[in-house]
């Protein structure tokens, strides 16, 4: 049976599949329509990784509306994105259109001010 309220599988900030779309396109389209995207592993209120979860708690503590996508939800996009972004890790986080990079750029952006600075 559906959840026709997807109260169990779906957070307020997490981005869902857009099935009948090619890959390159769905990637676009979530980076386009998005200010702040963290494509992770798992989504915000449930990280499936240490990385995931230590970059969407930089994210919350800065009060910064952002989105995310399950990439472990979608193999061919998880794939496709490490090509698109020439990134070969997870998580991902996108500002504006532009990669900011990993976990570990974040950390670092966070700490030194840049990632406040850089979202304004």
């Amino acid at each position: 049976m559906k959840n026709p309220f997807n109260i169990l599988t779906k957070s307020t900030n997490e981005l869902m599949l857009n099935e009948g779309v090619d890959v390159s396109t769905r990637i676009k389209e979530i980076i386009n329509g998005n200010d702040i995207v963290l494509f992770m592993k798992g989504n915000a209120e449930f990280p499936q990784c240490g990385f995931s979860a230590n970059s969407v708690a930089i994210l919350k503590h800065l009060g910064k509306d952002f989105k995310t996508y399950d990439i472990l939800k979608d193999p061919e996009l998880r794939q496709a994105l490490k090509e698109y972004s020439n990134w070969p890790t997870y998580p991902q986080l996108y500002f504006k259109t532009k990669l900011v990079g990993g976990n570990d750029i974040i950390t670092e952006m966070y700490q030194s001010g840049d990632l406040q600075e850089l979202f304004g």
